[in-house]
């Protein structure tokens, strides 16, 4: 039997050194902690920043460019000097790698979806260690994923990992900002992301990375909905991989109940991959019914509807606050919701006909967060 599918994300801040050059040693640090765990059975897929911010060291350029055109050309630069720094180091330990370049494009599309599914795992059973990045140097705004921490939830959700790990440049998730507040803690375990816990995190520091610990927690709370385990730690730490695999508390792990329905296939999918058209706002009779007893959103729980949409796209849910609750597939373009949100179904079977008089959003179409 196979051990456990370990993906775990580096980000660009702790990738590289104080001069913003690919810290060469730590890789080899961490390719360390990849053949010891495969060593101890268990298959490992890495996520990995790094390429715009190993172009910008190969170019010269002491600070990140402002314009797409330059930023792409960086990556492009910078993507063969970061996969092959992980591929020497691992060829010295007899392990192949195998380079992955997604575009949210990519994944968008269900065929393709399934597609980048099973070369992942096609590499994992021919023994290669999977290195996933985003094709920076095509992506266009509406098809990038923003950030890799939704990138890694992304690869775990298609592949079912069993752990996900976010390495990160901080020690985990906080009560503060620990930098302006000494009296900030540790937060070791979170069961459940309530307004609270986003409220803790904040947004991104580094000049060389884009996703802060706002995005790293909502990567969290995706993986929580698809019943896979996600720790957010320091990533510099010695050996940390290999203690947060064996289960020590290291950082900040996002646990979600054993005993909790765990979302998989296509609700991962519309809730992961697709790229989100606009926005429906609940009411709280339906943020309850939706979020307590799995309903489906029907148009009488709509208040207000932003963006942009067609019948079939893909649409976020919030609650009378704002705050993201689900994400799913909206059966009204926004024009036709901006009608009958509000209405009851028997009214708007009244006027438009029973064939318009269905769910805003169905619940087999709709991933709660």
């Amino acid at each position: 039997m196979p051990g456990r599918l370990i993906v775990f994300k580096i980000g660009s801040s702790t990738l590289v050194d104080e001069k913003g050059a690919l810290d060469r040693p730590f890789i080899r640090s961490l390719c360390d902690q990849v053949v010891a765990l495969r060593e101890a059975g268990e298959r490992v897929v890495v996520v990995s920043s790094g390429a715009a911010a190993a172009g910008r060291d190969a170019l010269g350029m002491a600070e990140r460019p402002s314009d797409i055109a330059t930023l792409q050309a960086c990556a492009a630069v910078g993507q063969t000097a970061l996969t092959e720094a992980y591929a020497e180091v691992l060829r010295e330990r007899g392990v192949a790698c195998g380079q992955v370049l997604l575009t949210r494009r990519d994944v968008v599309d269900r065929e393709g979806y399934l597609n980048a599914r099973n070369t992942i795992e096609r590499l994992l059973d021919l023994g290669c260690v999977p290195v996933v990045n985003e094709n920076d140097t095509v992506s266009v705004a509406e098809f990038t994923f923003g950030d890799n921490d939704m990138l890694g939830a992304i690869v775990s959700g298609l592949v079912g990992a069993d752990l996900y790990v976010i390495m990160s440049d901080v020690d985990g998730l906080y009560t503060a900002n620990p930098s302006e507040d000494p009296a900030a803690e540790l937060i070791p375990l979170v069961t459940e992301v309530d307004h609270s816990i986003s409220a803790m995190a904040g947004g991104s520091s580094s000049s060389f990375g884009t996703g802060g610990m706002s995005s790293k927690v909502r990567a969290a709370r995706a993986m929580m909905a698809a019943g896979i385990p996600t720790v957010i730690c320091e990533g510099r730490r010695p050996n940390v991989l290999c203690e947060v695999a064996s289960g020590a508390s290291v950082g900040t792990r996002f646990q979600p109940p054993a005993d909790g329905a765990h979302e998989h296939g296509r609700k991962l999918w519309i809730g992961l991959a697709e790229v989100v058209r606009g926005t429906l706002r609940l009411d709280e009779g339906a943020t309850c019914a939706v979020v307590e007893r799995g309903a489906s959103i029907l148009p009488v729980g709509v208040t207000h509807v932003d963006g942009a949409f067609a019948s079939g796209e893909v649409v976020n849910v919030t609650n009378p606050e704002g705050e993201l609750i689900g994400r799913g597939v909206v059966r009204y373009s926004s024009d036709d919701m901006q009608r009958v949100r509000g209405l009851k179904l028997d009214v708007i079977a009244r006027f438009l006909g029973d064939e318009a008089a269905v769910p805003a959003v169905h619940r087999d179409e709709l991933l709660v967060f």
